[in-house]
């Protein structure tokens, strides 16, 4: 079982009950997938960079990453519905918890200047979005092996309510958030 799994089921869990004031444990917010996004807005001059970004987003995230087409033609980027601008992979279940222990003990603390994500992040819903500029910042990436650093979007969805549920969760699974 994933570490961050067993921590969320033995330590997560009853802090958020006394937290929040309830006894049922199904009523508690949880992670329910993460979504890690790269727009690779240069691949229509060139395809490489789609096909490395791909490549990479499939070490990150230990499965293989989707490739996303445009949904509408936009004719001042030149581009053609259809075409292909990124590519994307969502993460469940025990995948997900390995990823988000990786990349908050491991990911995070590696990037330059880091003082702590941003808390004013989430959508309302209690999702969190942060983005990211660079793959570098992942161990699984080999440094000397990548043609151009790419950006990447990450998205972390869960089932609380609410802004505050979904940030007392965070913080108590170990998210760095700035004061």
């Amino acid at each position: 079982m994933a570490r961050l799994l067993d921590r969320y089921t033995a330590e997560i869990v009853p802090a958020l009950k006394a937290k929040f004031g309830r006894d049922n444990i199904m009523s508690m917010p949880k992670i329910t997938k993460v979504v890690l996004n790269m727009g690779v807005g240069k691949t229509l001059q060139d395809k490489n960079r789609l096909t490395e970004a791909v490549e990479h987003l499939g070490q990150i995230a230990g499965q293989k990453a989707q490739i996303t087409r445009a949904k509408k033609s936009v004719s001042s980027f030149r581009l053609r519905q259809g075409q292909e601008i990124g590519c994307m992979v969502t993460l469940r279940g025990k995948r997900m918890y390995e990823f988000l222990d990786r990349f908050i003990t491991l990911a995070l603390p590696r990037i330059r200047d880091f003082r702590g994500v941003n808390p004013k992040s989430f959508d309302g819903n209690g999702n969190y979005n942060m983005g990211l500029t660079e793959q570098l910042v992942f161990p699984e990436i080999d440094p000397d092996k990548v043609n151009f650093t790419q950006g990447m979007d990450i998205t972390i969805c869960t089932s609380a309510v609410n802004d505050d549920e979904a940030r007392e969760l965070l913080k108590l699974v170990g998210m760095p958030f700035r004061e």
